[in-house]
């Protein structure tokens, strides 16, 4: 006989004394009749019914409705920190809607988005907490757009974190929320912003050919600059955040398990798409992320823009991934393939060159008929991300310095916030 816990006979007791009572004396009476009173030939009586089948001790599973909870945003430059607000927005409900911006209110209220809606669409969609998109969202949330959130979609409280998001006017964007009452912050995670990655991308890639040179020229490491230094990451990686972006199961015993491994910097809807295409075809993606070592001596000083954790924690957050390597080898080794018990090794079509002439990463797979090419769905690259803001330099610098006075106004009285 399953039940859901043990303390269902306690509830029994707790809400139904005289009930739970009175079985009990039937019981002891039933059990002296085939005993104390068995000369006196006390008939057997028999329960109605099974005390599993008695609705007030069995604590079934009610049909209570599901708590839907709303987070919007502009997800430009998607990222782990972006990632990480909505797994906890996720925690405070069952079921996550996402507002996604329009490009033409980003534009309006920030300046020109990076990524095109389509792009950022790909992202937020990819990610494994996200139940539910809703596209052109506003950038403010007015009394007619929440209204429309709690009879259309049926949300039952809008999130946001603990940094203010103040409209041009300088009102708080979220003020019809917190006034219906209907609003729940959670925590900023700390290291890392939108601003923060374009600030990265103009300090390392100042000079647009630069881009142009990591499309293939040949360029050697020692000809860069060392400008990559002048903007270096916050982030504090631990291991409780990379518990927390895990599924925490491996592969089956039978499981066919497929490899592909890249720098993914800049995690963009190319990469979803390519990792989405690799999960179809086996059980089980082990995805093998090169460390920032690695990264440089292939691509050049200039990257990675993202460091190695940043980028493992965005590659967690795909829902397509089951399992990463963080710092995976530039060649694939026989030793690894059976380390592994990997069945298939896959590599998109597009992907970043590297700057020498080389052995074939992938020579052993291919080696073993255990290779495959996929046909990258979208010819979107890390360079050409930063490409896009390299060519409109001086509106993301003007963006940049306004946002970047609004952090340090944040960072200056931040307090502890609990719980992440």
């Amino acid at each position: 006989m399953d039940y859901e816990n043990n303390s269902w006979i306690w509830e029994g007791v707790n809400y139904y004394p005289r009930v739970f009572g009175g079985l009990m004396v039937t019981a002891a009476l039933l059990g002296l009749s085939s005993s104390y009173f068995g000369g006196i030939g006390v008939p057997y009586l028999s329960l109605p019914c099974s005390w599993s089948n008695l609705g007030i001790f069995h604590k079934k599973k009610s049909g209570k409705r599901r708590i839907r909870v709303y987070m919007d945003g502009c997800f430009d430059l998607m990222h782990y920190g972006h990632a990480n607000a909505l797994r906890q927005a996720k925690a405070l409900g069952d079921e996550l809607v996402v507002g996604l911006v329009s490009d033409e209110e980003i534009l309006a209220n920030k300046g020109p988005p990076v990524l095109s809606m389509e792009e950022r669409l790909a992202l937020v969609s990819g990610l494994k907490w996200v139940d539910e998109v809703i596209t052109d969202a506003p950038y403010a949330i007015t009394e007619q757009f929440l209204n429309r959130l709690f009879h259309e979609y049926k949300i039952d409280y809008v999130i946001h974190g603990d940094d203010p998001c103040l409209l041009p006017d300088g009102t708080d964007a979220y003020a019809a929320a917190k006034k219906a009452g209907r609003y729940k912050q959670i925590k900023r995670t700390e290291g890392v912003s939108s601003t923060d990655i374009v600030g990265r991308i103009m300090s390392s890639l100042r000079d647009p050919k630069v881009c142009e040179d990591h499309n293939g020229t040949g360029v050697r490491p020692q000809e860069e600059s060392q400008s990559k230094g002048s903007h270096i990451s916050q982030f504090l990686p631990t291991s409780r955040r990379i518990v927390q972006f895990s599924n925490g199961k491996g592969p089956g015993p039978n499981a066919r398990i497929v490899y592909i491994d890249g720098a993914f910097d800049l995690f963009h809807a190319g990469h979803v798409q390519i990792l989405k295409r690799a999960r179809e075809l086996g059980d089980f993606l082990l995805v093998g992320i090169h460390s920032d070592e690695t990264v440089s001596e292939h691509r050049g000083n200039h990257y990675p823009i993202m460091h190695l954790h940043e980028r493992s924690l965005s590659v967690l957050a795909c829902r397509h991934v089951d399992e990463v390597i963080i710092g995976a080898p530039w060649e694939i080794t026989k030793d690894m393939i059976t380390t592994f018990n990997i069945s298939l090794v896959v590599h998109g079509t597009i992907a970043e060159k590297s700057l020498y002439n080389e052995t074939d990463p992938y020579e052993v797979p291919k080696s073993l008929g255990m290779f495959r090419s996929l046909e990258s769905p979208k010819d979107i690259t890390t360079t050409s991300v930063a490409q896009r803001i390299m060519a409109n330099h001086e509106a993301y610098v003007k963006r940049n310095a306004k946002k970047t006075k609004s952090e340090q106004r944040y960072y200056e009285g931040k307090k502890f916030v609990s719980g992440d």
